[in-house]
Parts: C-alpha cells; sequence; structure tokens
C-alpha cells in the first residue's frame, strides 16, 4: 500500500517520516515534491569501470541555469534530506520533468527502509535541457512494509551510502566483492 497525503503527514508528526525543508505545498495525493539541490556531478573518465573508483567532478548549477546535454551521465541531487523509519521509499520523476526528456534514476529509484540522506540522481536526457537548482524534479512515494525489519540501512555496517552529504555521490560499486 502506498501512503495517502493525510498518513504522510501523520508519519512525519511521529517522526517515522523526515523531509528537510518541508513544504505543505509540495505534499501531492499520494506523494511527496523534492526539488533539484545546486550541485551537479560528472565522472571524470570516460569509460567507467565496475571493480575500480570513479572518480566525479563536482561542480554548482549557476543561477541561470544549466543545459544538460544527452550522452551524458550526471549525477544530481535533492535538495531534501528526508529519513524513513518505516516504511519503503520511492523516488519517481515528474510527469512535467518526464515531458522534458529527463530521466532522474537509471535504476535507483527504491530507497530502503533506514535510509536517512538527500537522493543522488542518475540524471540523462533525450535532448539539450536548461535544469535549475530548486526546480522540482521527482516525487518521493512511501510503500508500506510488510513484516519486522531484522537491519534498518541506517545501521548497516557495510552500507556505502550512509555519510551525509549535499553532494551527489559517485557509484560505490567497487566497494563490493565480485
Amino acid at each position: 500500500m502506498i501512503l495517502s497525503d493525510k498518513r504522510i503527514l501523520e508519519e512525519i508528526d511521529k517522526g517515522m517520516i523526515v523531509i528537510e525543508p518541508f513544504d505543505r505545498k509540495c505534499l501531492g495525493t499520494n506523494s511527496y515534491d523534492v526539488h533539484l539541490g545546486k550541485y551537479l556531478a560528472t565522472y571524470k573518465d570516460e569509460v567507467l569501470d565496475a571493480k575500480k573508483h570513479n572518480e566525479i567532478q563536482h561542480f554548482e548549477i549557476p543561477a541561470e541555469g544549466y543545459i544538460l546535454q544527452p550522452g551524458t551521465l550526471y549525477l544530481g541531487v535533492t535538495l531534501e534530506y528526508t529519513e524513513s523509519h518505516g516504511h519503503v521509499p520511492f523516488l519517481e520523476g515528474k510527469s512535467s520533468t518526464g515531458r522534458l526528456g529527463i530521466d532522474i534514476h537509471a535504476t535507483a529509484g527504491k530507497g530502503d527502509v533506514g535510509f536517512c540522506n538527500t537522493w543522488t540522481l542518475e540524471i540523462s536526457v533525450a535532448q539539450p535541457v536548461r535544469v535549475y537548482a530548486g526546480m522540482p524534479i521527482g516525487q518521493l512515494i512511501y510503500f508500506v512494509v510488510e513484516g519486522d525489519i531484522e537491519t534498518m540501512y541506517n545501521s548497516k555496517g557495510n552500507a556505502k551510502y550512509n555519510n551525509k552529504t549535499i553532494r551527489p555521490v559517485e557509484s560505490m560499486m567497487w566497494k563490493n566483492a565480485f
């Protein structure tokens, strides 16, 4: 089941969901709109290697916006810091974002119960498009969890994305044993 607007507000009041900053106007019928933070990043190397640490370079979106180009993977970040202590958060693009040809995640739309951070976005575009810091970029949807949770994400010793950040975070695939 997906949480309704009233239920999201109840869970925020109980501290089970945290959204900072929170703006009541961003609450939809069953989702919460999140916004593009001021930082983007691109990988330094043209060819990425799943077994090595691929470094990124961060840059700030200027006031006049930044034009994203097809064929480049951009890492973005949500303006909002979120916590989910009893629900599975899903991040999806807004229809208005999709209608501009912007995909905000390649595969990582689901968060884990216990995820406490900003969301790194894996942004690609179908054609050149200018984006701005603070623009609506996606929406969080919260699902009910069935059963008890053995290990929350924020207490896993091997969780790769636990360090609080306001900048996009590169892939940590290289930390996996394979």
